[in-house]
């Protein structure tokens, strides 16, 4: 089977080291250890391709132009025109798989046109999230664009029931509509896990791995060290990650007096980050109250894989995955007071550390790996459409 992956968002390095590249490079690993023939096809890819995807072939697409972001998004729509292109000198192929970005709809409706199955994987509502904290001119044609892919994939994958219900108020008919978790490679986590920078039981370690956006709490973690650590004086912070929430997270730290007790890693290749789990005690995902939290997090999914207890808020996809005290501990988003007693009482039983931590490597490994997920990918494309309308979740 040839499948051709599209990646046409200029803001997903594929071979970069933020959670999207990783996300792409696993399902690229994951569908060709199926036997199939991938052929990459992407605007931006960050880099060179890690070792065991040296020999992926890989097609350009044109980069957009710097400036002002009208010019941009006509250049993005135009673009379509120069994927189809591209896929009609290159195929044919027998699937198309396309990461949906803002502008792109020349893949779904290429393999529509040819009979061949095409599976839109959808990760966020992009429309609000451009409109909200980027820049959006014509969101006429942004809406127009979603729904006209959205309608012409055969299988539509949203990674949560958040996403899937944005979604539906595009479609003409949920028939294709499909919720699909995101998942983890256990090859990157093997249980002999070596730690880079050890933590003894004088120095508990409290890590958050994540791109430092605004909607990743770190306020609130920031709150709930600063309250660990004036009862655990050794205890540290261990953050893996840069984005525009740093020069924020610094200030707060230091205004605290914690900049000591913080180690801040900033951007790390992918394969670093297995090892700086290893070297914490307990990883967190303290995302505040949000009423339309939509995302399913790769961070936690690592967290869980690593064997590392995971103190994660109770909001969106993370109540289903985690069952509280029993493969991890979930609290009230925003509430620093919580998080700081959950992340105590794990300071103080290190046997309910190894019990969350087991649990949660077991709970990923048996439903959330990323052959699985491909593999369920490939049975929905060959399932005859259901007869009504509905929004099934994918079971992996």
């Amino acid at each position: 089977m040839r499948l051709a992956y599209i990646c046409a968002d200029p803001g997903v390095p594929v071979f970069g080291h933020k959670g999207c590249s990783i996300h792409v490079q696993e399902m690229i690993r994951a569908l060709r250890k199926q036997g199939v023939q991938v052929e990459l096809f992407a605007t931006r890819l960050g880099g060179e391709p890690p070792p065991d995807l040296e020999t992926l072939p890989i097609h350009r697409l044109p980069h957009l132009p710097k400036g002002e972001p009208n010019i941009r998004e006509k250049a993005a729509l135009a673009a379509n025109y120069d994927l189809l292109a591209v896929l009609e000198h290159k195929g044919p192929f027998d699937l198309v798989y396309e990461r949906y970005s803002l502008w792109s709809f020349a893949g779904m409706e290429y393999a529509h046109a040819r009979s061949v199955p095409g599976i839109l994987e959808v990760n966020a509502p992009l429309i609000e999230e451009q409109a909200a904290y980027r820049s959006l001119i014509d969101r006429d044609s942004a809406e127009h664009v979603a729904a006209r892919v959205f309608n012409s994939a055969t299988v539509l994958s949203a990674v949560s029931k958040e996403v899937a219900a944005y979604l539906e108020r595009y479609l003409i008919s949920q028939n294709h509509l499909y919720v699909v978790p995101n998942g983890v490679n256990p090859d990157r986590f093997p249980p002999d896990l070596k730690s880079i920078c050890p933590s003894t039981s004088k120095n508990f370690t409290v890590g958050f791995v994540g791109s430092l956006k605004p909607w990743h709490g770190l306020p609130v973690l920031v709150e709930a060290f600063a309250i660990l650590h004036q009862r655990v004086p050794k205890s540290r912070l261990l953050i893996v990650g840069d984005g525009t929430e740093k020069a924020d997270l610094v200030a707060d730290l230091s205004a605290r007096g914690l900049l000591e007790a913080a180690h801040l890693t900033g951007a790390v290749p992918p394969n670093e980050v297995p090892e700086l789990l290893a070297s914490m005690d307990v990883a967190v995902a303290p995302y505040p109250d949000q009423s339309q939290f939509y995302f399913s997090p790769l961070k936690v999914y690592e967290y869980m894989a690593a064997g590392v207890p995971v103190v994660a808020s109770r909001i969106g996809q993370l109540e289903e995955l985690i069952q509280d005290k029993v493969n991890g501990i979930l609290c009230p988003p925003g509430d620093a007071m919580a998080l700081a007693a959950a992340l105590g009482r794990l300071r103080w039983q290190s046997q309910l550390r190894v019990r969350l931590g087991q649990a949660g490597r077991a709970t990923v490994l048996k439903n959330y790996t990323w052959d699985a997920i491909v593999q369920r990918l490939l049975n929905l494309c060959s399932m005859n459409t259901a007869s009504e309308p509905r929004c099934v979740e994918a079971k992996t």
